[in-house]
C-alpha cells in the first residue's frame, strides 16, 4: 500500500520515522512519501519537503508567513492528488495538517492522525472537525481518550512514542571527549528549541544565568537545521554547542533549562531535573492566554496533572527567576528529589515502549479491513 505522511517539525519527524519502520514490518509492500526530515527519509520515505522550511511558532509568526504556508498547502494538495495514496497519515502539526485532513476527505482519501492536535488545551470545539475529517485517530496520552469520548468519538490510545525513541537510545561513551567537554566539571544543558523563533526568544535568557554559575559548563543542544549564526553570539570558553545530540547531552547533565514542548517530556523520561521556559511574541501570548484551557504549558505537568516542574512563562522568564529555580536542582535538595519522584509518576502514567509498533500494526489492520 501507499502511505503519505506529513510532519512539520523535528519531533514529528522522529516519531514518523519510527512509525514508518513499524508499518513496514506489517506491510512488506509499503511505499512511503513524506513531508518531514532525515528520520523519515532514513526509514525509507521519499522526502517531498523538509520540515525546517515549515517550522513557524506563534500566531504572529504564522500570520507573517501566511503566503509561504499557503504555497506549501497548494504544493501538498497537488502532490496528494498525483500520488493517490491509500492513506494520508498526519503527525501533530495541527494548523497545516487539519487543512490537509479536510482536503483529503473531500477528495476521497482516507485519513489517519497520529499524535492528536492538542484540542484539549485550547479551542476544544476543534474536536468536532477532527471527528468529521479524520477516519482514525491515534492518541498518545491516556487523558485524550476520555476527552474525545465527550464528542462521541472513539480513538485508539497507543502509548507515548517517546518511550520508543528513548528505549532505543544508547549513550555515546565518547560524547564528552568528542565535544571537548571537561568530565570533571558538571554540565547544565540548554535546550532552547528547534525553531528559529524559539532560539531567538529563549537562548539569551538561558545563557544570562551563566555568570552566577561559573563552576558549571553550559552546553547548548543545537540542531543542524538552524544556522550556526543563531548560536554563535552565545558561545564562549564555558558555553559550548553540540548539534543533534540532545539525548547524549542530557545523559551527562546535572540539570537543564528547557523550552516548553516535546523536549520537556524527553528530559523527564531521561531523568534530568529541569526548569521549563516559555516566551512568545507579545501578540501570540495575548491571544494564547485567552484561548488556552489547561493549567500548564509543559507536557510533564499536564500528564502528572500537577506541578512537577517549574514553568517560567513570558514575563516570569528572567535570568534571576531561572537561577532561583535552577540552583536547588543542581544538588541533592528536596526540590530535586521531589522532581525526580514526580518523573516516576509520569513514567508510570504513560506506560511502556511500543507506541510506534502498536500504531503501525493498527494502521495496517484498519487499511486491510
Amino acid at each position: 500500500m501507499k502511505y503519505y505522511l506529513i510532519a512539520g517539525e523535528r519531533s514529528g519527524d522522529l516519531h514518523g520515522g519510527n512509525l514508518i519502520k513499524a508499518i513496514a514490518q506489517h506491510d512488506s509492500e509499503a511505499q512511503f512519501r513524506a513531508w518531514g526530515g532525515e528520520q523519515m527519509q532514513a526509514a525509507g520515505a521519499t522526502l517531498v519537503t523538509h520540515y525546517a522550511q515549515m517550522a513557524f511558532m506563534g500566531v504572529w509568526e504564522v500570520v507573517k508567513n501566511l503566503f509561504t504556508i499557503q504555497g506549501f498547502l497548494k504544493k501538498c494538495k497537488a502532490d496528494l492528488l498525483e500520488y493517490q495514496p491509500d492513506v494520508v497519515i498526519l503527525i501533530d502539526y495541527a494548523g497545516f495538517n487539519m487543512r490537509i485532513a479536510r482536503f483529503a476527505k473531500e477528495n476521497g482519501l482516507k485519513t489517519f492522525y497520529y499524535i492528536s492536535p492538542k484540542v484539549w488545551a485550547w479551542n476544544q470545539d476543534r474536536a468536532w472537525n477532527i471527528k468529521k475529517y479524520v477516519d482514525k485517530l491515534f492518541v498518545i496520552f491516556p487523558f485524550e481518550q476520555a476527552f474525545f469520548k465527550r464528542y462521541d468519538y472513539e480513538v485508539d490510545y497507543v502509548g507515548n512514542p517517546l518511550f520508543d525513541a528513548i528505549a532505543d537510545f544508547v549513550p555515546d561513551p565518547n560524547f564528552l571527549t568528542q565535544n571537548n567537554l571537561d568530565p570533571q566539571q558538571p554540565i547544565v544543558a540548554l535546550l532552547p528549541g528547534s525553531r528559529r523563533q524559539e532560539v531567538e526568544q529563549m537562548l539569551a535568557i538561558m545563557v544570562a544565568t551563566k555568570a552566577q554559575l561559573s563552576d558549571y559548563q553550559f552546553v547548548i543542544a543545537g540542531v543542524s537545521n538552524l544556522p550556526d549564526s543563531l548560536y554563535a553570539p552565545f558561545l564562549s570558553q564555558n558555553v559550548q554547542l553540540v548539534k543533534d545530540a540532545a539525548y547524549d547531552l542530557l545523559a551527562v547533565s546535572q540539570a537543564a533549562m528547557v523550552t516548553s514542548g516535546t523536549a520537556t517530556l524527553e528530559t523527564a523520561l531521561l531523568g534530568v531535573p529541569q526548569v521549563v521556559c516559555y516566551k512568545a511574541s507579545w501578540l501570540s501570548y495575548q491571544i494564547g492566554i485567552r484561548l488556552i484551557k489547561v493549567p500548564f504549558v509543559s507536557l510533564v505537568n499536564l500528564v502528572a496533572e500537577k506541578e512537577v516542574v517549574k514553568e517560567l512563562i513570558q514575563s516570569q522568564l528572567t535570568p534571576e527567576n531561572l537561577l532561583q529555580e535552577l540552583v536547588p536542582l543542581l544538588s541533592e535538595s528536596p526540590e530535586r528529589v521531589a522532581q525526580l519522584a514526580g518523573y516516576q509518576e509520569v513514567k508510570d502514567t504513560l506506560g511502556e515502549k511500543g507506541a510506534s509498533e502498536k500504531a503501525g500494526k493498527l494502521m495496517v489492520e484498519y487499511l486491510r479491513q
